[in-house]
């Protein structure tokens, strides 16, 4: 007895890259492999691919074949669709020729629908995703909320389970949402246990906030580079907005025009911003305690520090730093 039919769609038409067939092997690799010391009903895995494989396509000459195309979601209990084409999250090019209307197909057939990493561009684009919140790769999730205005995009969880929708962040998100559907299908249990094999934590502690690059882009406005970079090497002291337009020789008001213009965000924020970053590259680097990385900072108090990393990253100073610290050799 199956637990449930799951097809798997392959969104690109020219072999693959290296990041998407890793994130190709994780739902392969969840549910088409039989556990049956774990459960008698495991699931009944298709793959679906939606157009000829190059045979010689991808990064290292990986081929793809498959007996079926888009007619496989027809009937199906989930639908997976992995990472589509970088030109359909870039520059916004088609989603290959069927792919949108066999997925709403599928949905209105009762489908249980699935994307891991920018495969929510496709749940997106097939009108699935209207009126939900949902989640993508942290460094596309602009991308997604400025495109399909009617979704509401979460760029702080490792997925998001609406129901009959379920979408994950980038990469290894992916394989957290693999496992929440084995805990909805099959129980806790069966879903720690398999954890277990994989040798991957069953829950990881917050959400892809963790893992976000907070520093901001370097701005073009040579007026602002000077005073950006003295913030950067004095964030011990207390600075403050009055502190950075002293230095630009303008006022306020223009150093927030300018600043917002140029990186997208408010001075209190940017300066909030890099007080985190460095923060965390303390935490990956040293093993200071954490009232003096607060100290350094410029985040003062442990107390303060941790306010902040939880509100912005998500976890602790202390779970932050037992997932990233590296211990330098000594020289």
């Amino acid at each position: 007895m199956s637990a449930g039919s799951v097809v798997v769609v392959v969104a690109d038409e020219i072999g693959f890259p290296s990041w998407d067939l890793y994130e190709l092997s994780i739902p392969l690799t969840v549910f088409g492999k039989p556990q049956p010391d774990l459960s008698d009903h495991w699931y009944d895995l298709r793959l679906c691919a939606t157009g000829e494989r190059d045979p010689g396509g991808g990064d290292f000459g990986i081929a793809l074949r498959t007996p079926y195309g888009l007619e496989g979601l027809a009937g199906a209990d989930t639908v997976v669709v992995t990472s589509v084409p970088d030109a359909c999250v870039e520059e916004g090019a088609p989603l290959p020729a069927g792919l949108a209307d066999a997925l709403r197909a599928a949905h209105g057939a009762g489908a249980r629908m699935v994307s891991l990493c920018t495969g929510a561009f496709a749940l997106a684009e097939a009108g699935l995703l209207d009126g939900r919140r949902a989640t993508t790769h942290w460094m596309h999730t602009a991308q997604l909320a400025a495109r399909y205005p009617k979704v509401t995009v979460d760029d702080s969880v490792l997925y998001v389970d609406d129901g009959d929708v379920l979408t994950s962040a980038g990469l290894t998100a992916g394989l957290d949402l693999c496992l929440h559907l084995v805990r909805r299908d099959l129980g806790a249990h069966v879903a720690n246990q398999l954890a277990r094999r994989m040798v991957v934590p069953a829950h990881r502690p917050g959400g892809q906030a963790q893992f976000v690059d907070l520093s901001v882009p370097e701005t073009d406005d040579a007026g602002l580079g000077p005073v950006l970079e003295w913030a950067r090497a004095h964030l011990d002291r207390p600075l403050t907005v009055d502190d950075l337009a002293r230095r630009a020789a303008m006022s306020p008001r223009t150093l927030y025009r300018r600043l917002h213009a140029a990186t997208g965000t408010t001075p209190l924020q940017w300066l909030l911003n890099q007080r985190l970053a460095r923060a965390q590259s303390l935490l990956e680097s040293t093993d200071l305690p954490v009232e003096k990385v607060g100290e350094l900072s410029g985040l003062g108090t442990a107390n303060n520090l941790r306010h902040h990393f939880l509100k912005q990253v998500g976890v602790s100073p202390g779970d932050y730093r037992r997932s990233f610290f590296s211990r330098r050799p000594a020289a």
